[in-house]
């Protein structure tokens, strides 16, 4: 499929900026007092590169539906459910109504998504980025539509996002094995090349160099679709049950439940043959005695500051915003500590 021409493309074409190419195509040069040698050079290089406007959303930036699009990897999965009813929540004190997808973290059913809302003329997006979908939340951005990602960014495209500050997490939880004497410590996390996942074994490659043990730096990268069988061989190469007191962090909480299954079948025990941190907790980390230690992410927060920025963005009073939100790590695998509640999205496994 032929790339769209955007206005990047003319702006950069002629050396101006995104905002005046969109002036001069939305005929309000004269409103802009744009120059007339510059209007005459912009649609020039828009009659070279064939441009060709997307009408549908230039109808969504000169109306409202009250009506918000929202897309996520997968609202079946507890953490992006309750980041969708957060929003929900939300908009509706606002008189929105939201409309939920999911891309099933594929580029292709997420582009089918975005034409879908566009269609239906929603006043915004917020978007959970999938692998791969960096044109089309580029096209977005430079036919200036109101879109926040949430969880995930693309560090190349100038686009507002609310996250977790994902290297500090891993870098917190890193250190706190550390701390406890841990050494052999091995980053458990998917076979992606998004944000978060990223920045999270990011965290913990810095936390290993900064204590001097970048020689021990150790990341399985697990494939998403073979997640039971990639982690028994992860098992079996580390054999923990030999050596006591290796370190398992997990990236996410599909990963971390795959690897207390096969802690289980091994008849490993937490903490003593491993020592284990996960993400967001949950009844499974709850089975074990003490309760497991897990990073906890700031879920009610990065839902209303994703709706509050859109609203900026759609009332055309906001620039655009980054928001990196700070994690909690919950400790409770120490046998000397008290285990503490876990009182928010219990049931969480992204």
């Amino acid at each position: 499929m032929q790339k769209r021409v955007s206005l990047r493309d003319i702006a950069e074409k002629v050396g101006v900026s995104i905002a005046l190419v969109s002036y001069v195509l939305n005929g309000r040069e004269k409103e802009m007092r744009v120059g007339a040698e510059v209007v005459k050079k912009i649609r020039k290089a828009a009659e070279e590169l064939n441009y060709q406007p997307n009408q549908i959303a230039r109808s969504l930036r000169m109306q409202s539906t009250k009506t918000l699009g929202m897309i996520v990897a997968d609202i079946a999965n507890p953490f992006f459910g309750s980041l969708a009813r957060i929003v929900e929540n939300e908009a509706m004190k606002f008189g929105y109504t939201v409309v939920v997808g999911s891309s099933d973290e594929n580029p292709v059913q997420s582009e089918s998504l975005v034409t879908v809302f566009m269609n239906r003329q929603v006043d915004g997006f917020i978007i959970t980025p999938a692998e791969g979908s960096e044109q089309q939340i580029r096209q977005l951005v430079d036919s200036q539509v109101p879109v926040v990602l949430l969880d995930r960014y693309f560090p190349g495209i100038d686009a507002s996002h609310v996250v977790l500050d994902n290297r500090k997490a891993s870098f917190d939880a890193t250190t706190h094995l550390i701390s406890h004497g841990t050494r052999s410590i091995t980053m458990v996390a998917y076979q992606q090349n998004l944000s978060q996942m990223e920045d999270r074994i990011g965290g913990y490659e810095d936390a290993m160099l900064h204590h001097g043990l970048g020689a021990a730096i150790r990341v399985e990268k697990i494939r998403k679709e073979h997640i039971q069988e990639d982690m028994r061989k992860m098992f079996n190469a580390l054999a923990p049950g030999s050596h006591p007191g290796t370190g398992l962090i997990f990236a996410n909480k599909a990963l971390a439940l795959a690897g207390l299954y096969c802690i289980r079948q091994q008849s490993l025990k937490v903490p003593g043959d491993i020592d284990f941190i996960g993400y967001d907790g949950g009844e499974a980390f709850d089975l074990f005695s003490p309760p497991l230690t897990y990073i906890r992410q700031p879920v009610a927060q990065m839902g209303k500051s994703a709706f509050s920025i859109l609203m900026d963005l759609i009332n055309g009073n906001g620039e655009v915003r980054k928001e990196w939100l700070l994690p909690e790590l919950i400790i409770r695998n120490s046998g000397d500590l008290p285990a503490q509640p876990d009182d928010e999205f219990h049931g969480m496994y992204y």
